[in-house]
């Protein structure tokens, strides 16, 4: 539907899943691109955003802008531009559900009960999520759809806007606010979502998840490369931590790792928290809207 809406507009279109892998291609038709729009494998800097000379736009098929050159881009005149809030409530909804499957931890046991195993005792280590606490660490869009499916379902919510000041602070009934200490050690489940940077490079590692309080929960939809996995992965088998979920890695797509055998009440996912058949048509919606606005008035 987006390929129709830019065709519709009189724009030559040029569409290649593949292109990302073929560099010597993808800087030959950069060259000549008014707008190029990308997902997160493309890296817009360097050879590739030098070679984009008549480039006006930059569209991300996301959110997360680890893989543009930003400052460039606008010292250049060309606008970045992310879906914001497009895949919001795809992400929410994952948190939430995994949430819940977690805390509950017998939904896990398919595999036990096709091999005539009947873990039944789990039952009672399973809680509700009627009055416990989400910690969200990171409040923006994403952050603030979370929170408000969570206080639908009984969530207490304590967020931590990581490098906002408190003026920023949106004002949200029933979302309370906390420095990242204290979030983490109230929070039966804790859901990271803040950009990866230099300060939140492995922000989750030994000595803060030593700190969470004991049988919490780690969510992990932003970004590899923020939570030590090797760290997490050792609180959950130590019994510290009660579970987690992890949809992002530093590396992706992620290799064959024996590491995350045999780990309780872990789930794994590749990177598609934000991903719907709903999302997905208003990430594309947004960015091309968007590209099409500016390349009409440049």
């Amino acid at each position: 539907e987006s390929l129709d809406q830019l065709r519709a507009a009189n724009h030559e279109i040029i569409y290649d899943p593949q292109l990302v892998d073929d560099q010597k291609r993808l800087l030959e038709v950069a060259h000549d691109a008014d707008a190029i729009i990308v997902r997160r494998l493309t890296q817009v800097k360097g050879k590739l955003l030098d070679s984009m000379i008549h480039c006006k736009a930059v569209g991300r098929l996301g959110v997360g802008l680890d893989n543009i050159d930003v400052s460039t881009c606008h010292a250049r005149g060309i606008e970045v531009i992310p879906a914001i809030g497009a895949n919001a409530r795809s992400v929410a909804e994952y948190v939430i559900a995994t949430s819940m499957m977690l805390m509950r931890t017998a939904y896990l046991s398919t595999h036990e009960v096709i091999n005539g195993q009947w873990p039944k005792e789990r039952i009672d280590q399973g809680k509700e999520v009627l009055g416990s606490v989400l910690g969200i660490v990171g409040f923006g869009s994403i952050g603030q759809i979370t929170a408000d499916l969570a206080l639908k379902m009984g969530f207490r919510v304590v967020a931590n806007t990581y490098r906002k000041s408190s003026i920023d602070q949106p004002i949200i009934d029933g979302v309370t606010y906390a420095t990242l200490e204290e979030l983490i050690t109230i929070s039966d489940v804790v859901s990271l979502h803040l950009p990866y940077t230099a300060e939140s490079k492995n922000l989750f590692n030994k000595s803060t998840i030593a700190k969470m309080k004991p049988g919490a929960i780690l969510i992990n939809t932003a970004r590899g490369g923020i939570v030590d996995d090797d760290a997490l992965i050792d609180a959950i088998l130590r019994g510290h931590l009660s579970g987690a979920a992890i949809d992002v890695f530093e590396n992706e797509p992620l290799a064959i790792s024996p590491k995350y055998n045999n780990i309780p009440n872990l789930i794994l996912t590749p990177h598609i928290a934000g991903i719907t058949q709903q999302s997905e048509k208003r990430v594309n919606k947004v960015v091309v809207d968007r590209v099409l606005e500016v390349l009409a008035n440049k």
